[in-house]
């Protein structure tokens, strides 16, 4: 048996739950403390490092009672984010004990925030634990190293499915729920940016009787925030354009679309953080205000991917018109500002092919006397 000191999220049991497999019932914890050190959150994460602090200690627990498998499970985890097992000399309440610790890569992460387990928990506690969940179902399949390169978008798949557990029940006609639902089986043939899930389920029929196990394929992605900028006083709207993988890939004559200014919900984010963020990096907009115009799935007979969308109320300088977007993520993205009118006849001609769009602009055009009186 080996004693292990962990100083960070694997304190919070249920996490160190998700990554054994099973119960901590069989092990001895023991509160204990590293001299000389001090535990931060790493900037921009989720999880914290740990690094030398003159004169502080930092407080963990030992883990007692870890057999081989567990071992093996947890250095897996570990080496997701790139730490390695290694000695070191705590202090506990009956002295000092040789244990294990799990130390940071050496010039890979900055320290950021204070690290306060309660304060973390609450924020990302069960976050942490779904993307724990998805990480450690790759065993076998794929190495911590490339799991390590992908766990970002890992880690934004959790934090959606947390958002939609506390969203309030959508009653639909009939009354069914997800407790109509039986799960028997889940794998994941894929996993990058994006993923795909096979579930092997059944479901309630509307006639009362399950169906018969089907397989069921998910396009997994995240929330997404899209705005659709208007500027009620000039009566103008800002359009994007660029490069778009799925027209190509169906074989588009025109894979560069129109479509809203639109990005990825990060976690911890809110949608609307996330609308006003993207109105910067996309098109160095700075919206006056939201309107929420629709929140849904894109796809529901094959996607996860749900969208939040906006009008932003902007002030629409024709100086605004260019090219942006974030180079580190190869996008090149071109500003359109045009009058409503040009804009619902390129929607009437067929010309906006992006359905998120069109919502947006169909909503708008209800909407807009009203807008454009308060204005």
């Amino acid at each position: 048996m080996t004693d292990i000191f962990v100083y960070g999220t694997l304190r919070h049991m249920p996490l160190l739950e998700t990554v054994l497999g099973r119960g901590a019932d069989h092990l001895t914890l023991i509160r204990a403390r590293l001299p000389g050190y001090r535990a931060r959150l790493v900037e921009g994460q989720a999880f914290p490092l740990i690094f030398a602090a003159e004169g502080e200690a930092a407080e963990g627990l030992l883990l007692r009672g870890l057999n081989a498998a567990d071992l093996e499970r947890l250095d897996f985890y570990e080496k997701v984010f790139g730490y390695d097992r290694g000695p070191v000399r705590v202090e506990a309440d009956t002295g000092p004990i040789e244990a294990l610790i799990w130390w940071p890569p050496e010039n890979e992460y900055r320290p950021g925030g204070d690290f306060d387990l309660d304060g973390w928990a609450d924020r990302w506690g069960r976050i942490n634990c779904r993307a724990a969940d998805e990480v450690m179902g790759y065993r076998g399949q794929k190495g911590p190293q490339e799991l390590g390169g992908i766990y970002g978008m890992i880690h934004a798949r959790a934090a959606s499915w947390v958002y939609a557990r506390d969203e309030t029940p959508v009653a639909t006609p009939s009354g069914l729920t997800e407790d109509d639902v039986v799960g028997h089986a889940l794998t994941r043939p894929y996993a990058n940016y994006f993923a795909v899930e096979e579930q092997r389920l059944q479901f309630r029929k509307f006639d009362s009787g399950l169906s018969e196990e089907v397989l069921r394929a998910t396009f997994v992605a995240t929330d997404a925030s899209l705005v659709l900028p208007y500027d009620p006083v000039r009566d103008t709207v800002l359009l994007l354009e660029q490069f778009r993988a799925g027209p190509w890939t169906r074989g588009d004559h025109s894979p560069w679309q129109i479509e809203p200014i639109a990005g990825r919900v990060d976690p911890g984010e809110t949608p609307e953080d996330c609308a006003m963020r993207e109105a910067l990096e996309e098109a160095g907009l700075a919206l006056k205000a939201l309107i929420p115009i629709h929140r849904g799935y894109a796809s529901p007979g094959c996607s996860s991917e749900f969208f939040h969308i906006y009008l932003g109320l902007a002030d629409l300088n024709d100086h605004l018109a260019g090219t942006g977007g974030i180079a580190g993520e190869h996008e090149d993205i071109r500003s359109h500002i045009l009058s409503f009118d040009a804009t619902m006849e390129m929607l009437d001609q067929g010309r906006v092919r992006v359905t998120p769009m069109a919502l947006a602009l169909n909503w708008l055009a209800r909407k807009r006397d009203g807008l454009r009186a308060e204005a």
